[in-house]
């Protein structure tokens, strides 16, 4: 009796693990795999998000030194101007319209023009010589006093700038006569100076230099086109 006691209680036991067994294999497990399977999205979302990233850094990274790099470089060589060097320009003058009452010259303009193909640079205030006979190498330099500041001026090819001089006016008929007493003078050209540009001949439009006293007022290089 006692061994079918025992039997029977194995056979009981034996019954209870196979039911534990096929409810463990019930729907139950579907649930847990629609878990993990839901978390799959999210382990391939993370390169996605990561690329995302790395592709903003690289842009972000060439983009920002490249338009650096780019605009240091053109902008230095954009704001390089030179000084018009003497063999760039063409200088010619005529008698201004504005001027002191009397015979002779009075005031004349003189126009500076780039004739190269490159910007540049002019400034300050003109040295002025009388060329005796036409001749530079008989210069007479005269007394100038400057008048007005000087800034720089650029000149775009083709682009021009101007100074005004101002003579000591002659008087009179015929020869003339100074006030000051001293005999007039006639320069058939006159050579001006600009600071870093060179020295340049030039002669009236329309007769001769004409002044008293060798001296003269002068305005700086302008970009307004003086009377």
């Amino acid at each position: 009796m006692q061994k079918n006691s025992i039997r029977r209680a194995a056979m009981a036991m034996a019954a209870l693990s196979a039911a534990l067994v096929v409810t463990a294999c019930q729907p139950g497990d579907a649930d847990t795999g629609s878990d993990v399977s839901s978390q799959t999205p999210t382990a391939t979302a993370s390169p996605i998000s990561s690329g995302s990233t790395e592709a903003t850094g690289s842009t972000g990274t060439s983009g920002s030194a490249g338009a650096t790099g780019s605009t240091g470089s053109s902008g230095s060589t954009g704001t390089a101007v030179k000084t018009c060097a003497a063999a760039s320009l063409k200088a010619i003058a005529y008698q201004a319209a504005d001027r002191p009452a009397g015979t002779g010259t009075g005031a004349a303009v003189v126009q500076f023009t780039n004739t190269t193909s490159k910007a540049c640079v002019l400034q300050g205030h003109p040295t002025v010589a009388g060329a005796a006979n036409g001749s530079p190498e008989l210069n007479v330099p005269l007394k100038v006093t400057p008048t007005g500041s000087a800034s720089p001026v650029t000149l775009s090819p083709g682009g021009q700038a101007w100074l005004k001089l101002t003579f000591v006016q002659v008087q009179g008929e015929g020869d003339g006569y100074c006030e000051s007493g001293s005999a007039p003078v006639i320069y058939p050209t006159m050579v001006i100076g600009l600071p870093g540009a060179g020295a340049h001949q030039v002669a009236l439009d329309d007769g001769q230099f004409a002044e008293c006293d060798g001296t003269l007022t002068a305005t700086a290089v302008t970009a307004t086109k003086p009377s």
